[in-house]
């Protein structure tokens, strides 16, 4: 029973990282129908300035929470400069062309992020840890820490698209792009911010992963993939949907890992991606979306 509660604990703790990542999708994809491949490189990008910040709070001398406050802090904010720079110099020029041009942008640019950061002037091709003073600071408590910040970041992401004008300007330029720039709403203003809001997510999302795991520059690739993955179990474009995907794979992955023979657990990472199979099979709307219908 004991065993159960923990695996349990992990897995909404993993889930609840899937979810912060799939908010970026789904944000995106409701504003501009777009799918930013380069979202899970943005997470990378997020774990590899919370690993250089880390490194550099710990050797001189800060305290364990200040250090993971100025990391998380950093983090984020890096990460919603790149947001912002990768949809300006990327997404824009690109907004009226055809959606397979915007899609293989995106392929490009996830591929030039995890190339530059392989570079050993930036970060280089090997695995590093964070400093494991923060590790044994954290020790049992992290899962609830991890799980405790990506559920307070969701709260304050339903306030803002609920209960403010920016929330309300980005729900209005979802629900009809064309007719919310007649009135008078500045759209190139909401979508940078989508693209700021759901990078900087990503971020918290890499930092913690990064404190779990390692950082590596390729590290982005399979959380992305499950986060996507994620996105459209919930319904993509719906935020409750991304908040219900993560969680749902996150826990369903850890107690396959946990409960699975050991030569088998490799497997549990696959089962995201049989979900997927079977969600547009039975529902391709996903678990929280709505059908749409598209004229021809």
């Amino acid at each position: 029973m004991d065993k159960l509660v923990d695996q349990l604990i992990i897995g909404l703790s993993v889930g609840a990282t899937y979810a912060l990542i799939a908010l970026g999708y789904t944000m995106v994809y409701g504003v501009l129908r777009l799918i930013n491949f380069a979202h899970g490189d943005v997470y990378m990008v997020g774990a590899v300035v919370g690993y250089y910040v880390a490194h550099a709070m710990v050797r001189a001398g800060e305290p364990i929470w200040l250090t993971i406050t100025a990391v998380i802090a950093a983090a984020v904010i890096c990460c919603a400069i790149l947001g912002f720079l990768i949809e300006y110099l990327a997404y824009r020029p690109l907004r009226n062309r055809p959606r397979l041009v915007a899609l293989i942008t995106a392929i490009g640019v996830s591929l030039l992020l995890e190339n530059l950061f392989q570079l050993n002037v930036i970060f280089g091709p090997t695995p590093r840890s964070f400093p494991p003073e923060i590790r044994a600071a954290l020790g049992k408590r992290f899962d609830l820490l991890s799980l405790g910040v990506s559920l307070v970041l969701m709260v304050v992401l339903t306030w803002v698209v609920k209960r403010t004008r920016t929330g309300l300007a980005l729900r209005a330029v979802s629900y009809r792009f064309d007719t919310a720039m007649l009135m008078g709403v500045n759209t190139n203003r909401i979508i940078s911010f989508t693209f700021m809001f759901g990078s900087a997510l990503a971020a918290v999302a890499g930092v913690l992963d990064a404190i779990r795991y390692d950082v590596r520059p390729l590290m982005g690739i399979l959380p992305g993939l499950k986060a996507f993955i994620a996105a459209v179990l919930g319904g993509i474009g719906n935020i409750p949907g991304a908040l219900v995907g993560g969680i749902l794979i996150g826990v369903v992955e850890t107690l396959l890992k946990g409960y699975l023979k050991s030569e088998y657990t490799g497997y549990a990472d696959a089962v995201s991606f049989v979900i997927l199979i079977l969600i547009l099979l039975v529902r391709p709307s996903g678990l929280l979306g709505r059908p749409e219908r598209e004229k021809v």
